[in-house]
């Protein structure tokens, strides 16, 4: 065996990557809320380290847009204005159906079994009343989603899309009247993947942007894609 040709490098995540990481968590969970101020001394001197991987971690996810640096007054985790909300959920919905595309032509039959145990979370979490739980299954189901395509880019984007949902998804608590009909949106879609029925896929995925946006927003700031292709306007 020719050593050279069958290992890979191994290689380890930065210190400024897992610090990153960490961060990313406590934002998307809404332990650091919007607005919070991060201050690099606090963060090096909580984790037992320099600040100089700190300060990287930090400029990072300035560059994802969690986190905005305001001159002279410091950094502070990104607060989303309505059209913010609106641009998140398109993009993201622009990846996922992306991925969609990929999955459709390839092993749609066991993703949508894998999406279908995610929906079975889903439901666990609606039957105990568990919020977080359901915010974490409804996370899970994208992750794998786009995971399944096996596309390193667009799991790239995606992630950093998540993270923004995430902290989306805690003004979504207390929306739905009845969580069944956020169960019963991500159920339709693994269904529709397993049956490798591309159109309809594209048609739920906008779907359920579109209702989780009408959910988020005042009343009236939100045109589903339905309505602007009436207009004649690109979904």
């Amino acid at each position: 065996m020719n050593l050279r040709e069958g290992l890979q490098p191994i290689t380890q995540e930065s210190t400024p990557s897992l610090i990153a990481a960490q961060l990313r968590r406590l934002i998307g969970q809404g332990s650091l809320a919007a607005g919070a101020q991060l201050v690099e001394m606090d963060i090096a001197g909580e984790l037992g380290v320099s600040r100089g991987p700190v300060r990287e971690a930090i400029q990072r996810l300035t560059q994802e847009g969690l986190l905005v640096s305001v001159r002279n007054r410091g950094v502070f985790v990104a607060e989303f204005s309505e059209a913010d909300i609106r641009d998140i959920y398109e993009a993201r919905t622009a990846v996922e159906k992306a991925a969609a595309g990929i999955l459709v032509i390839g092993e749609h039959e066991r993703a949508g079994r894998e999406l279908t145990q995610r929906v079975d979370a889903m439901e666990e979490a609606r039957k105990a009343n568990d919020s977080e739980a359901m915010t974490e299954a409804d996370i899970a189901f994208h992750e794998c989603l786009v995971a399944f395509a096996s596309s390193p880019r667009l799991a790239r984007m995606h992630a950093t899309l998540l993270t923004e949902t995430r902290m989306c998804l805690n003004r979504l608590e207390g929306r739905y009247a009845d969580e069944s009909v956020r169960v019963a949106e991500h159920q339709a879609i693994a269904e529709a993947i397993r049956d490798g029925s591309s159109e309809l896929v594209t048609k739920l995925l906008d779907s359920h942007k579109d209702d989780a946006l009408a959910r988020l927003l005042p009343q009236g700031q939100h045109s589903t894609t339905s309505q602007r292709s009436d207009l004649g306007q690109s979904a």
